[in-house]
């Protein structure tokens, strides 16, 4: 769990521009992996949409990391007024299952090139295998990474709401912490 700091109003700016970029990264990895159903097989736009899937994909590993760091490093502001017990222990369960699904889901795709025996891209590089090819457990990694991706529909959107509503029913600083600090005149 990270150090709540008190005096903190919000989050350290970098943490603030690596949420509403993953967001956005999120988004394009969901986008492309459904978009992709409307290209033939085979077809190249489809290999591109697949392509950018997992580069997109990796692209939210490289940053969770760099976020997490900042995280532990420069803490969380507390939010005022404090909510329940029960209340913080579900939002700590729901950010520990969001950063398991920005963690485990390009790992597992990751995975899944590697066991198809398939280059994995990144932006003009071509990142090592993490398992040796294997087919059958590709096909295994894979049924569990769309299953997860679904899970990550509701878990996403389950976040926003959340937001949404301690910004306007509870009207607490929930939402306002991860918001940028308006601009001094």
């Amino acid at each position: 769990m990270t150090t709540t700091i008190p005096s903190q109003e919000r989050y350290h700016r970098v943490i603030i521009g690596l949420h509403w970029l993953m967001l956005l990264l999120l988004i394009a990895v969901y986008a492309c992996i459904e978009l992709r159903e409307f290209f033939p097989k085979g077809s190249d736009p489809r290999k591109a949409m697949k392509m950018w899937h997992f580069m997109l994909g990796l692209s939210v590993l490289a940053l969770v990391i760099i976020r997490l760091t900042f995280r532990l490093r420069h803490g969380s502001p507390a939010i005022v007024p404090t909510p329940p017990p029960l209340q913080q222990k579900i939002a700590f369960a729901m950010h520990v299952m969001l950063y398991a699904l920005m963690i485990g889901m390009p790992l597992a795709g990751w995975m899944i090139l590697s066991a198809e025996g398939h280059a994995v891209p990144f932006f003009g590089l071509e990142l090592p295998a993490l398992i040796t090819p294997d087919k059958a457990l590709a096909k295994q990694i894979e049924e569990m990474h769309t299953t997860f991706g679904k899970v990550g529909y509701f878990l996403i959107g389950l976040h926003a709401l959340a937001g949404i509503y301690h910004h306007h029913f509870v009207k607490d600083n929930t939402f306002k912490r991860m918001m940028p600090a308006p601009k001094v005149k």
